[in-house]
């Protein structure tokens, strides 16, 4: 995880407050693999009840844009798709990978109902997620120049769900004081 990166923090602190097992994973540089080859390092390892989770954290503004609103970005790179299936690969069977997007809520529209949003640091985030599996049967190419895809948005709300679903938990009352 990057510890500057306030999407990633405000999610390890989602994680502690609701009491589940993580590693947080050094993303400083790329892991190599037995042959030679780079692979993006996923953000962390969690676990919930009889699942695994290898988790790459999406950072977004909810809305995005300055001029134009615009609601439910999801793009990822095709590098973040193919690292994120190699993981599942070398992790085995038991292990599956979700894109969990972090919205940080900038207006008075909300990914979740409000009793899911979390507070930290003085700003509320709604944690949804989608596994890799089906984001990546729906995604689509964005820019050929940046090698981003992302799903339909109507697909995307179809299939995303709030994290505390995906990892068995309740909301919680925001982050501890650090």
């Amino acid at each position: 995880m990057n510890r500057d990166n306030h999407y990633e923090t405000a999610f390890e602190a989602y994680l502690r407050s609701r009491g589940v097992p993580y590693v947080a994973v050094d993303e400083a540089k790329r892991s190599v693999l037995s042959d030679g080859a780079s692979i993006k390092s996923l953000d962390f390892i969690v676990s919930s009840p009889g699942e695994t989770w290898l988790v790459d954290v999406k950072g977004r503004r909810f809305p995005s844009g300055e001029e134009t609103k615009q609601y439910w970005k999801n793009w990822s790179t095709r590098d973040d798709l193919v690292s994120m299936a190699q993981w599942e690969e070398l992790f085995g069977a038991s292990f599956r990978a979700l894109f969990v997007f972090a919205y940080d809520v900038l207006g008075d529209r909300a990914p979740l109902p409000e009793a899911q949003l979390f507070e930290y640091r003085g700003n509320l985030y709604g944690f949804v997620a989608v596994r890799l599996s089906d984001y990546a049967a729906s995604a689509r190419v964005i820019s050929p120049k940046w090698d981003t895809v992302a799903m339909p948005t109507a697909e995307f709300r179809r299939i995303a769900r709030p994290l505390d679903a995906w990892l068995g938990v309740g909301p919680a009352a925001g982050c501890p004081k650090e």
